[in-house]
Formats: structure tokens, sequence, C-alpha cells
């Protein structure tokens, strides 16, 4: 898991020529989803306790957050903490918890100063009360805010997510209130946590792994995949740069062909 932290970088004539030309092209994504993956190995490389792989993702956080913001993207998500990571060591696990607690306290001034709204999806009535309390509040406290939505997928997974839906639309259909032969796409959609979400356009994992560990797994239908080899800790905003302009390279069908995307 990786936390929060924004601040008032001076940004450099190279970083605005870059994000200048990448939003000339008119295809940035909306919505980028990253699987933040490599700080234990990263800080097992350095002979340093997992926590400080962590930690040192912070700054991470706080690069790809404000480079989002300055090119116009208007949500990112970030896997922070999957159901699965409950199962990680007693130590690790609060060191976890601990880490999240003072970095929403640290930071969400310059969330809502930057005009970033904080939201959450997944099972965060797992965590202890001073994170769930820390968390309601920056989301409280950054709800108007317009310019990007980061959001932190906290406790959870995607098969949770799919089964919570369905569960919903299964007690409408005993209620009596829905006929399960109108099920679709749409009302599954409607009843997942990033509802009022868009799917992900781009979705980026570090430490060259290649899988989706159980992030998203409805919404990831037509994502485009980016991965690295890089550590999450090393990862910065030229990198980003990088998968934005593979994500516009690419031509996005959505099953159809290119003549018909082409409109030809």
């Amino acid at each position: 898991m990786n936390t929060i932290s924004l601040t008032n970088n001076v940004q450099t004539q190279d970083d605005y020529q870059i994000q200048q030309q990448l939003i000339a092209k008119g295809h940035v994504p909306q919505h980028i989803a990253v699987i933040m993956d490599g700080n234990g190995r990263w800080a097992k490389s350095r002979g340093s306790l997992r926590l400080f792989g962590h930690k040192a993702g912070v700054e991470t956080v706080r690069d790809i957050t404000e480079a989002c913001a300055q090119l116009g993207v208007k949500y990112l998500t970030l896997y922070a903490f999957s159901t699965e990571n409950w199962g990680r060591p007693t130590d690790e696990v609060m060191g976890l918890m601990q880490i999240l607690v003072q970095s929403i306290r640290n930071e969400t001034k310059k969330l809502n100063k930057n005009n970033i709204r904080l939201i959450t999806i997944g099972q965060t009535e797992r965590f202890p009360e001073s994170c769930q309390r820390e968390l309601n509040e920056a989301i409280e406290i950054t709800k108007n805010n317009t310019r990007l939505s980061l959001c932190l997928a906290l406790s959870y997974s995607g098969r949770w997510d799919i089964t919570q839906a369905v569960k919903k639309l299964a007690r409408q259909v005993n209620a009596g209130t829905l006929d399960p032969e109108a099920i679709n796409d749409e009302l599954i959609t409607a009843e997942l946590e990033t509802a009022l979400i868009p799917d992900p356009d781009l979705i980026i994992r570090t430490s060259g792994e290649f899988r989706i560990s159980n992030f998203l797994l409805w919404q990831l239908a037509y994502s485009e995949l980016y991965i690295t080899q890089t550590f999450w800790p090393d990862f910065r905003r030229n990198e980003l740069y990088e998968a934005i302009r593979s994500f516009q390279q690419r031509e996005r069908r959505y099953g159809k062909i290119s003549e018909q995307v082409a409109g030809v």
C-alpha cells in the first residue's frame, strides 16, 4: 500500500512542453488505474524492511498525482490495499495502517488546495476506526473538488466487487422489484463500487508482473495495458508520459474493425 502526498512542486519547462504535446494529440486518458507493485522488492534490494519500500512509494504517488492533474486526467485510481493483503504479516499490516492515517491527516489540506477530490472503493469498514475517521473526514472536506478524483482502492478485490453487486441484484429479484431477465451489463455496472466512475482507459502495472491481481475485473474489459519493469518507488512522471504515448498510439476498436472505428 502507498500513501498520499501532494506538494507544490515547480513544473519544469520540459515537463510543461511534454504535457502540452500529449494534450495536443487529444487522447489523454480520462481515467488511469495503477497497480502499484514492487515496494517490498525495492526495499529488499536495498537491504531494508518492506515498510521502507511502502514509505518510499509516497513520493511516486505525489509525482503521479500532480502529473495527472496537470495533464487533465479526471480520474486516477490507485490499487492501494487488496483484500488479499490482509494475509500479510501482522506487523506489516499494522505499519501500513499507521502510514495511511498519518498520510491522510497530513495531506488533506494540500489535496483540497489543489482542487483534488479523494474517494475510496472497497471494504473500508474493515479498517481500524482511526483510519476510517481520517478517510471519511478527508472525503468530506474534498467532496466538491473537480480538477481530479483520486480514488484509493482499499481492502478491495474485483471478485468481491462483482459478488456484492450480484447480491444486491439478487435481493431485488427476491423482493419482486426486478425481473431477472432484465439484468444486463448496465444494471451490474450500476451496482459496482465504481458505479459513478468511468471505466479505466489505461491501466499501468509496475514491477514487471503480467497479471491483474484481482483488480477491477469487470471494469478493465477494454482498458489498454501498460506493463513496466520499474518498481513503484522508482516510477516517475517521465514513465507516465511514456505510458500515455503508448496509449495514444493504439487503436481502441471495442470488438469492431478498423474501418468501422474510422467511420470508413
